[in-house]
Formats: structure tokens, sequence, C-alpha cells
């Protein structure tokens, strides 16, 4: 089932394979993000509690935590290029029960199986930190990332306008048909990246667990993506319900909107990246975590006012995507030979915090409206920067080491 790529044999990577990984990685993980939006929407046609229709958003995070734990492992074992051609006739099959779910439960499930399937881009990053120069890598991972964060945020402003103007089901069939143009382009364009690992998937599996036990660096980036991520998540998730009520009055289109404004902080993601070759990513981290408290600041200081939210907007997601291209550039110099298995660990981590974010901020709102959503923002933040500052110090370098010679393949 593996077969052993040499430093000879591997591919490079090339501006195309570059561009091609970041178009896509962006295009896939807004198939996480399109429900957002349209919670308002889908709440009122199936007559649900707003909280309640909440829960599919946190589901859609917990599927892909599952599909990180149980797929993205096997990109260490089998070629690369097949398990994402797989793995993208599972991704539109998803989004066409989403499209076609009679009732809220069963869009429930089909927003599992959607995060579940849409982990593709967690496949492409340490493909591209693989493939790249030593020195050129988180400079890779970051336009990667920017890829994958400008996804995100202009998803929500995609599904906010189809779902005011076409409802909110045509989002996810036009979703399905952007996912068939999307394998035709990876099928001619990419190129395969074979594994070197030679166990099998139950010694891949309990190898998840060693690296946890024998890496402290990947815990910690783990924690503190988890607890960033979460503030993110309970962020979104919310967002609309606030601007549908005064002194908005605000539809889909306006919430999703509002990604446009945060996509300024990914066009940063490569720059991050750079910074992250060169500075000391502990004193970076610290910035860019309390960008994020800043930002639940903002949405607290000023939650009747649109500038204040969108400036809000502008240091949550420059900070939460600093820290993300941070952590994940310190985790893949850990172990060039693990760096599926160490993205694994870290993503999956990082997507359940997201998850955990998402639920409490919703029960939050059902409970103290806006200001129960900005304490919850508020703890996650500081906890994250708690755990940076009492950890980081032992158990992570405050640079990245750069190897001499090619880089190890996987």
């Amino acid at each position: 089932m593996s077969s052993t790529n040499t430093p000879d044999t591997a591919p490079h990577l090339t501006r195309q394979t570059l561009w091609l990984m970041t178009i896509a990685s962006g295009m896939v993980v807004a198939n996480i993000y399109y429900s957002q939006p349209l919670l308002g929407e889908i709440a009122r046609e199936y007559r649900v509690p707003e909280a309640k229709a909440g829960h599919i958003a946190m589901l859609t995070q917990v599927g892909y935590a599952i599909g990180l734990l149980f797929i993205i492992p096997l990109g260490d074992m089998l070629r690369r290029k097949r398990l994402i051609m797989v793995d993208f006739a599972l991704i539109i099959l998803s989004l066409l029960l989403a499209a076609f779910s009679p009732s809220l439960y069963t869009l429930m499930a089909a927003s599992l199986l959607i995060g579940a399937t849409s982990v593709v881009p967690q496949l492409f990053v340490p493909m591209a930190a693989q493939l790249a120069r030593p020195e050129a890598r988180g400079k890779a991972i970051g336009t990667v990332m920017s890829g994958l964060l400008i996804g995100i945020l202009c998803s929500r402003t995609l599904s906010g306008f189809v779902g005011a103007h076409l409802g909110w089901r045509a989002m996810f069939l036009i979703a399905a048909g952007i996912m068939v143009l999307l394998w035709l382009a990876l099928y001619m364009l990419l190129p395969e990246v074979h594994p070197d690992f030679k166990g099998n998937y139950k010694s891949l599996m309990k190898s998840l667990v060693h690296l946890v036990k024998k890496e402290p660096g990947l815990r910690l980036a783990a924690a503190r993506g988890a607890l960033c991520f979460a503030c993110f998540g309970g962020f979104w998730t919310t967002l609309v319900f606030l601007l549908e009520g005064p002194p908005f009055d605000a539809g889909s289109d306006v919430a999703g909107a509002f990604g446009l404004i945060g996509a300024g902080g990914a066009v940063m993601a490569s720059v991050m990246g750079r910074l992250s070759d060169k500075f000391d990513t502990k004193a970076i981290l610290v910035a860019t975590i309390a960008m994020i408290i800043l930002s639940y600041v903002l949405f607290g200081a000023f939650s009747s006012s649109m500038i204040g939210l969108i400036v809000g907007v502008i240091f949550l997601d420059l900070g939460l995507q600093a820290s993300h291209i941070a952590n994940q550039t310190l985790i893949f110099s850990l172990n060039p030979q693990a760096r599926n298995r160490l993205n694994t660990v870290y993503m999956f981590t990082y997507f359940m915090g997201g998850a955990t974010g998402t639920l409490l901020a919703s029960q939050a709102w059902a409970i103290w409206q806006w200001n129960g959503v900005v304490a919850v923002g508020l703890v996650f933040s500081s906890l994250a920067l708690l755990v940076h500052l009492l950890f980081a110090k032992r158990n992570s370098p405050s640079r990245i080491a750069v190897p001499e010679g090619p880089v190890p393949v996987e």
C-alpha cells in the first residue's frame, strides 16, 4: 500500500502547484462555513430556536475534527493525490445531502459529513511544507494558509448573498458544482506524492499517541490553537444573530459581507510566514494572541456600532491567522517524516476548540445575548495567552532551525 519516494524523484514545489493548492484549500474549506450566515434562515424554515440551529455550525466543526483524526494520517501512508480524489467524491455527496435535507436532523447529519470530508486543505499544508525549500517553508505554509483563511471568510460573504437572494439550499448546490470543477483541475494538474510510512493503519494511529507524548511543543501549539479558534468560532456563529436584531436589523447578506472585512487578515498570512522563518516565534505569538483579546474588548465596548464591529473583526482575523501560522511553522519543524500526523494532532485539537467555542457561544447567546458571547471570547483568549506565557519558554524553540540539505520526504 505504501511506496517510497526519494529526494531525487520527489516533485518540487512549483509556483503552479503552490497556487493550485492555495486556491483549492480556500474553495474546499469554504464548505465548512457556508452555513453560518444562513443559520437564521434555517432556523425559520425548520421553526427551531436560533441556539439549536447553531448546532449545525458546531457539528460541521466536530465533523472536521473527526476527518482530521481518521483521514489526514492516511497522507503519511497512501498516495496523496489518490486520497484527495476519493475524498472529493465524498464531499460532493455530502453537499448534495445538505441541499436536499428534508429535516433539521438530516441537515445536521449532512453537516457532520461535510466537515469530515472537507479536510483536504490539511493534506495540502504539510505537502507544501514537504516540497518547499527549508528556508522558504514558512512562506509556503503562509501562502497556502492565505487561501485557506480567504476561503473561510469569503465563504460567508458568498453564502450570505446567495441565501438572501436564492435561499440557503441553493448555496449547497452551488458548492457541489464548484467541487466537481475543482476535482477536474486537481486531477489534471496536481502532482503525485508518494508516502514513506511502511506500517499499517493501526500502527499509524498509534503513532499519533506517541507523537503527543513525545513532543511537548506539539501539545502546547495544539492548546494555543484550540483556545484561539474557540474565539473565532464563537464570534462568527453568533454574529448573524446580533446583526438580525436592533439596531442593525440586517439579513444574511450583511452578516456574510463581514467576511470581506476579515479577509484583510488573510492576505497577511504569507507575511506572517516569513516572520516565522526569521524572528522569535514566541514574541510573535504574544502579540497575535493579544490582538484576539483586543478584538473581544472592542466587540463588548462597541456592540451597537458597525464601525466597532468592523475594527474588531480585523483584529480577530489577523490575530488568529498569524498565531495559526506560527503554530504550524513550529510543529512542522519537529519531525519531518510525520508532518501529516503532527498536523492531524494539531488540527484535530484546533477544531475541537472551535466546536467548543461555537457551542458555548451559542448557549451564551440564548441566555445572555451578545454580552455572553463576549465573555466566552474573553475567557478563551485570556486562557490562550496565559498558557503561552506559562509553558512556551520550556516547551518550544524561539526560532525555527533550518536544516541543512534536502528536506526529508514523508
